[in-house]
Parts: C-alpha cells; sequence; structure tokens
C-alpha cells in the first residue's frame, strides 16, 4: 500500500509535546516496518521545512533532510500539476484549505492513494483515509494553517 505523508503529522511526529506526538509516532513507526511506500510532493517538503526551520532550527531541518527525505518519493509539482491544483483551491474558497493541501490532494487522485499520514482534516474531507484516524488537527490548533 501506498500513503502519502503531510507537513501536519511529521510536525506532530517531531515535536514531543505536540497532543498527537504518540499517536503519530505510533503510526509512523508501523509504516517504517511495514516498508510502506511513502509519497510526498517538494512541496510539503518546503512547507515543512520552513516551519521546522522557524521553530527546532537549522539542526531539525539537516537531520529531516538526511532521515525523512530518503525514505520519500518526492512528487516534484509542475506547471499543470501547480494549474491542476490551484483550480481546486480557488474553486473551494476556504481560508484553512492551503495550496499545499490541494495539491496534496491532486497528487494523490492522480496516483491512486487512498491513504494519508496527516492530521489536518481536509484529506478526509476530500474522500481520503487518514491516519491516525480521526485526527484533530494539532496544526490548525496552532494556527498555522
Amino acid at each position: 500500500m501506498t500513503t502519502f505523508v503531510d507537513t501536519s503529522a511529521v510536525l506532530a511526529l517531531l515535536d514531543a509535546d505536540d497532543p498527537r506526538h504518540s499517536d503519530v509516532d505510533t503510526v509512523w513507526s508501523k509504516l517504517i516496518l511495514s516498508q510502506e511506500d511513502l509519497v510526498s510532493s517538494n512541496y510539503v517538503l518546503v512547507e515543512l521545512l520552513a516551519l521546522l526551520q522557524r521553530r527546532l532550527g537549522m539542526e531539525a531541518v539537516k537531520a529531516i533532510q538526511s532521515i525523512l527525505v530518503p525514505l520519500l518519493d518526492i512528487q516534484w509539482v509542475d506547471m499543470e500539476l501547480h494549474g491542476a491544483a490551484m483550480e481546486t483551491f480557488l474553486k473551494a474558497s476556504r481560508r484553512r484549505l492551503s495550496l499545499v493541501d490541494c495539491t496534496s490532494f491532486e497528487i494523490m487522485r492522480r496516483r491512486e492513494i487512498r491513504r494519508a499520514f496527516a492530521l489536518d482534516g481536509h484529506f478526509p474531507e476530500h474522500g481520503f483515509e487518514q491516519i491516525p484516524p480521526d485526527a484533530a488537527s494539532s496544526v490548525e490548533s496552532k494556527g498555522l494553517r
């Protein structure tokens, strides 16, 4: 099975003080042990690295680059994919739904990925399974999305 990796879950994984840290740590361990195919996008990486740099500093960025990124199949967003995601983003016209999320949804639809390692709640709204399930967004509760 393939799982899409979102910023929200990785942030909670790295932040031991996050209320969902234990949940995402358990799920992440299972994903790694089962050798799941893990997909993300360069947009998710940009978002993740910017937040890590600001919150935890460059050492955290370096750790993610050397430990997490090699585990991911990174989908690079080209002009056509960006345009499709932008269309979804503008059509949704929602303040808390990001272009990064819309790009993730488009990648998942195109690659027929049904599951996301995420906490932000937008994935189920768009028809995808979210793990851990029933996740309340730690990212949204901190006002970051």
